[in-house]
């Protein structure tokens, strides 16, 4: 397989409470804002909101899914809008740069919700074990 820039790819999933509730169990991340309905009627958010990192984690599946093998090198990620219980959330990666010399791909990452609005922006950068013929 052969990377070149402007290649996509992406991943969809609703997000339901039983992931919110096995996030926070997997990684013992008890934020009552995520798990409690009363506490997080009197936050910002009005309401539950799901783990930051389970919406990235799609990214990652995108990743499995398009370059099996692929080792994260880096990952940046700004979190600009929440998750709810669900929300229907894309994860997308597009090329922006593949290293001529190495297996190293630098990767636009993208999560947006089921209203196409943006909740995730970020960048990876990736040793990928299938991209040079």
């Amino acid at each position: 397989m052969s990377l070149k820039v402007g290649d996509t790819d992406s991943v969809t999933k609703t997000i339901t409470d039983d992931d919110i509730r096995a996030f926070a169990a997997l990684t013992g991340d008890n934020n009552p804002v995520h798990l409690d309905d009363d506490f997080a009627k009197t936050t910002r958010f009005g309401r539950r909101i799901a783990h930051g990192m389970l919406s990235a984690g799609l990214i990652s599946a995108v990743l499995a899914n398009k370059l099996p093998g692929t080792v994260y090198l880096s990952q940046t990620l700004t979190f600009v809008a929440p998750v709810y219980p669900g929300d229907t959330i894309t994860a997308r990666v597009t090329v922006t740069r593949v290293r001529e010399d190495k297996p190293i791909v630098t990767l636009e990452t993208i999560c947006t919700n089921q209203k196409d609005e943006p909740v995730i922006r970020g960048e990876a950068v990736v040793l990928a074990a299938t991209i040079l013929d």
